[in-house]
């Protein structure tokens, strides 16, 4: 709307009345697929014949997409409010301050969106958050249960926001054609959101410490800003009204939107507008297979980012209350169990953190190639629970902080000389200073303690191998590869560095 109102104030001001002749120049020169153009044109000259023919052209697309549709009576006027309430809420500019609806203007906007996929679902109609558990995922409403959990004392908020998202699905397929493809309608949410709408990932800086605000969907929505698994979710709920089928995938650390289709695969990168990025490219050296998730299993993981920033702030009893709210919504996820144990042992509940670690210390992760260690090595009493919690310690890159957490290992190592993943973040941290030396031997005391963590075989290889000690690498960069075949994994990673070290030295197997 600001736009289209740049556009014609000077000529208000020019004029008093304009012309009939400048008047259709500025009615054929709207984007005549754009809702919020034509209400806005409307709004500014209702009494005018384009300005009629203008409302008449976004009733019409509002309706573009139903089998039944409600007819624009002859001289009908809408209320200004609710015009204003469509242009501004699929128009909102980031940190706008929130357009409160009447009930009167919710009602007119349910009405016209009724039509739209997500409103067949069970989960949709459900007001009680405890209903949700009883439903199958596929049956979810995403964003209505993440709201419902967001605002469950405040249902007019739930409606404000849904009503929103309601609005830029009906713009979207105001760009569409009927019977439009499911390539179709990726392109065009995809150009919705990273291209009209200009939603970012926001700076470091900021969402390291409010991982949560940009994960929530208002929050999203409100400033245009969000992490993966937020702007993700904000893509899934407009999917959901449109129609159309979309997996979750979630390597480590991160999450990701997958279109699939008989062989044909497209990767929806959420952080990198939309792009399509390879399988490959998200797998690592320990990371085998990627992991796909449900509605429902997306809800628990909203409330495991929320955790991470209370177990940041080293607030471990919330930490705990929220990874229990993902609990319901993740009952398997060893993760989780293993997120959770963590902080109940932080919180002084020994016997319910031992429970959980005992339940995945023998077996590694799915996704993953090697067992984490952790869990074992304090069951064993190789290390206790605030040895743990330095593992954990946030680094800012900062020659600083990386310092502070060294010295904080070293006095744990000192303690527990056979904590193994407290001897790889020392060696992590050896390399972050750029020391590779004492990287080195900080790896080599782990290969003794335990040779079969690919990601130490990995990194011993790579710093012998700058290092000049060719010989090792080879070894290192073999037992790397053994260990990862072992799962079926044959890492992009490892292949890279077995080119880059026959370069350098011939495979010691290699015969002349």
């Amino acid at each position: 709307m600001k736009t289209l109102l740049f556009f014609l104030l000077p000529t208000l001001f020019l004029t008093a009345e304009i012309s009939d002749a400048r008047l259709t120049t500025l009615y054929r020169s709207l984007n005549p697929e754009s809702i919020s153009e034509l209400f806005a044109f409307y709004h500014l000259y209702p009494n005018t014949n384009e300005g009629l023919q203008a409302l008449s052209d976004a009733w019409e697309l509002m309706h573009k997409h139903r089998t039944e549709k409600n007819l624009l009576k002859e001289n009908l006027v809408l209320p200004a409010m609710e015009i204003d309430s469509i242009i501004s809420l699929v128009n909102k500019q980031p940190f706008e301050t929130d357009i409160e609806l009447s009930e009167e203007q919710l009602e007119m906007i349910e009405m016209i969106s009724d039509h739209l996929s997500n409103k067949k679902l069970k989960g949709h109609s459900i007001w009680k958050k405890e209903e949700l558990f009883a439903l199958p995922p596929e049956e979810i409403d995403l964003s209505h249960a993440l709201l419902l959990y967001q605002f469950e004392d405040d249902p007019l908020k739930v409606r404000q926001y849904e009503a929103t998202l309601d609005l830029i699905a009906l713009q979207i397929l105001a760009h569409l054609p009927i019977g439009a493809t499911d390539l179709e309608k990726i392109d065009a949410i995809s150009h919705f959101i990273f291209y009209e709408k200009r939603f970012r990932f926001p700076p470091h800086s900021i969402w390291v410490k409010d991982i949560d605000t940009y994960t929530f969907l208002p929050s999203v929505l409100d400033s245009h800003l969000g992490v993966c698994l937020g702007v993700s979710i904000l893509y899934l709920s407009i999917a959901e009204r449109l129609d159309l089928p979309l997996e979750i995938i979630t390597p480590p650390g991160h999450i990701y939107i997958r279109y699939r289709k008989g062989e044909e695969t497209l990767n929806i990168e959420t952080t990198a507008r939309g792009i399509h990025v390879p399988d490959r490219m998200y797998l690592g050296i320990n990371t085998r297979k990627l992991q796909e998730r449900n509605k429902k299993e997306v809800i628990g993981l909203a409330f495991i980012n929320q955790a991470s920033v209370a177990w940041q702030k080293e607030d471990h009893q919330t930490t705990v209350e929220l990874y229990e709210k993902a609990l319901p919504f993740l009952p398997n996820d060893p993760l989780l169990k293993m997120f959770l144990g963590y902080n109940y042992l932080f919180v002084g509940k020994e016997k319910e953190g031992k429970k959980l670690l005992d339940q995945i210390k023998d077996h590694p992760f799915d996704f993953a190639v090697a067992r984490d260690t952790t869990p074992e090595d304090y069951l064993k009493g190789k290390v206790d629970a605030e040895g743990i919690k330095t593992i954990f310690l946030h680094v800012d890159e900062t020659r600083t902080s990386i310092l502070e957490k060294q010295e904080k290992l070293q006095k744990v190592l000192k303690k527990f000389p056979n904590f193994r993943d407290g001897i790889l973040q020392l060696a992590i941290s050896y390399l972050q200073l750029g020391r590779g030396e004492e990287a080195f031997e900080t790896l080599n005391r782990y290969h003794a303690l335990d040779p079969n963590s690919p990601v130490v075989e990995y990194y011993l290889s790579i710093v012998a191998m700058n290092r000049f000690h060719y010989s090792q690498a080879w070894k290192h960069l073999e037992a790397a590869e053994i260990l990862t075949k072992e799962r079926n994994h044959s890492p992009q990673c490892l292949k890279q560095l077995r080119h880059a070290l026959r370069c350098l030295h011939p495979d010691p197997e290699d015969k002349l």
